[in-house]
C-alpha cells in the first residue's frame, strides 16, 4: 500500500494534521497520487462538527471503494474517534485510527491491523506535531488541542478530549525555527486556543508575551471565544508590533435567549461592545465571527434579534451555516427542531449581511497602506503577485516580478473589484 490518496474535512487543526500525516507518509516513502482509481489506500482524516459531516465521511469512504473496488480504506480523524469499532462493520471501511493516533499513521499501517483507538478523555498531555511544509507562504503552528465547554450543540469535546497545551518552549522553538526556513508569519491555530495554559494557571496573553519576548515574525490568532478576549489582552495586542490585526470570534448566535440555550455564557450586548472598542483601538482591523442558523427553538422573534444585532455590529466578515442535529449532544434531545428550508433561508440571509459587511470592510481600506506578505506563487488567472496584508485582505499587486516573491511588502490598495482587491507596491 505505497500509493495513497488523501483527504482532510473541516478546521484547520484538522487540515493541520492532515498535512503532516501527508508529511510523515511522503518521508516512510510512500507515494501521493490524486486520482483514486490509482491508489492503494485512501486515508479520510474525518469531521465530525455535525452529523451531515459524518454523513458525508461516509459517503467519500463509500464512492471511494465504488470508484477502485481494490482500494484500502482508512478513516481517522473525529468520526473515528467517536464511532470507533462501529466503523468496522461497514464493508468499506478497512482501517479505523484515532484521532490522537492519527500523527503515527506510518507505525500504524507497518503493523497491519485494522483498529486503534485511545481514549481521548484520558489524554493528559499535548502532541507535540511540526508541519515542515515550506511550499506555504504562512506557517501554521497548533498550539493546544482538545475543549472543556460543553456547547449544547457539539461533540468536538468527546472527540478532541479535554483542553491540553503545547508548552512554550516547544512553541517558540518552532517559531524560530519557522523563520529559520524563510518563513515571516505564523498562525496559532487549535480546538480551543483561548484555554491555552488552563492547566497551568497560565492563559493566551501569557504564551504572546513570551513569543514576543523571544520571537520576531508576525502571528494571526485562531478562533476565540468572546470571554477571552479581555482588555488586558487588547492593551498588549493594539501596542504590538508582531500581532496582526484580524480577530475571529467564535459568536453563535446574536440572541441572548438562543445562547442561553447553547450554553455559551456570554451577552451579545457585551461583544458588541468589545466589537466597537477592537475597531476602535485598532486600525482597521479584520473581525470575523462564526453564526448558526436556526438553532433548535429559534424562533422567528429570535432570529429577526440576530439579524437586527448582526447589522449593526462592527463585523467585516460572518462565516454562517444551518444547524445540523449532531447525535450524543444536548441540543439533539431539545424540543423545538427546524425545518431544513427555514434554517437555510436564515442561513441565506445571513450570507447576505456578511457580503455587505465585507464589502464595506473593503471600501474602507482603499487608499490606505499596509505591510503585506507577498505569495511563493503568482496569482493563476492575473499572473501577478498576490499577498495577504497583516488585517486579512488579500491583495492582487501591480506587479510580476520574481524576485518579491516569498518577500514582505508595503502595498497600497487602490480599488475594490467584486469584492477582490488590487493593490500597487509602493
Amino acid at each position: 500500500m505505497k500509493n495513497f490518496y488523501l483527504k482532510s474535512m473541516g478546521c484547520k487543526s484538522n487540515q493541520f494534521e492532515g498535512a503532516i500525516i501527508e508529511e510523515k507518509l511522503l518521508s516512510a516513502d510512500f507515494e501521493k497520487v490524486e486520482d483514486i482509481k490509482q491508489a492503494d489506500i485512501y486515508i479520510l482524516n474525518s469531521c465530525s462538527v455535525t452529523q451531515k459531516s459524518d454523513n458525508e465521511a461516509l459517503y467519500l469512504l463509500r464512492n471511494a471503494k465504488h470508484t477502485n473496488p481494490n482500494i484500502k480504506t482508512l478513516i481517522t480523524g473525529c468520526v473515528a474517534q467517536i464511532e470507533k469499532e462501529k466503523l468496522l462493520k461497514n464493508d468499506f471501511i478497512d482501517f479505523v485510527l484515532g484521532n490522537d493516533d492519527k500523527l503515527e499513521i506510518v507505525e500504524f499501517l507497518n503493523k497491519n491491523i485494522q483498529y486503534q483507538v485511545v481514549d481521548v478523555m484520558d489524554m493528559a498531555n499535548f502532541h507535540e506535531a511540526v508541519l515542515a511544509n515550506t511550499t506555504k507562504t504562512r506557517a501554521s503552528l497548533k498550539i493546544q488541542d482538545g475543549c472543556d465547554n460543553r456547547c449544547a450543540y457539539c461533540i468536538i469535546p468527546f472527540a478532541r478530549g479535554k483542553s491540553r497545551s503545547a508548552n512554550s518552549k516547544f512553541i517558540i522553538e518552532q517559531i524560530n525555527s519557522f523563520e529559520i526556513s524563510g518563513f515571516m508569519e505564523v498562525v496559532f491555530t487549535g480546538i480551543h486556543i483561548g484555554q491555552w495554559g488552563k492547566e497551568w494557571g497560565k492563559s493566551i496573553l501569557d504564551l504572546l508575551k513570551e513569543v514576543e519576548e523571544k520571537t520576531n515574525i508576525r502571528y494571526r490568532l485562531g478562533s476565540l471565544n468572546p470571554l477571552e478576549i479581555t482588555d488586558e489582552l487588547l492593551e498588549f495586542l493594539c501596542q504590538s508590533t508582531q500581532f496582526c490585526p484580524h480577530f475571529h470570534l467564535s459568536l453563535q448566535s446574536a440572541c441572548n435567549r438562543t445562547l442561553e440555550r447553547m450554553n455559551r455564557f456570554y451577552k451579545v450586548e457585551d461583544y458588541l461592545k468589545q466589537i466597537d472598542k477592537i475597531n476602535s483601538i485598532f486600525n482597521l482591523p479584520f473581525l470575523g465571527s462564526d453564526i448558526i442558523a436556526g438553532f433548535v427553538g429559534e424562533t422567528d422573534e429570535d432570529f429577526e434579534i440576530t439579524v437586527e444585532n448582526l447589522k449593526k455590529s462592527g463585523l467585516s466578515a460572518i462565516h454562517t451555516f444551518p444547524y445540523s442535529i449532531r447525535k450524543g449532544t444536548q441540543a439533539e434531545k431539545m424540543e423545538g427542531h427546524l425545518p431544513d428550508k427555514i434554517k437555510e433561508q436564515r442561513a441565506n440571509i445571513i450570507k447576505e449581511i456578511s457580503a455587505q459587511k465585507t464589502k464595506e470592510f473593503l471600501e474602507k481600506n482603499v487608499g490606505t497602506v499596509h505591510n503585506c506578505i507577498l505569495e511563493k506563487h503568482f496569482d493563476k488567472k492575473t499572473g501577478k503577485l498576490k499577498g495577504l496584508t497583516e488585517n486579512y485582505i488579500r491583495v492582487i499587486a501591480n506587479s510580476n516580478d520574481k524576485n518579491l516573491l516569498n518577500t514582505m511588502q508595503k502595498v497600497k490598495i487602490t480599488k475594490i473589484v467584486n469584492n477582490q482587491a488590487f493593490a500597487e507596491i509602493v
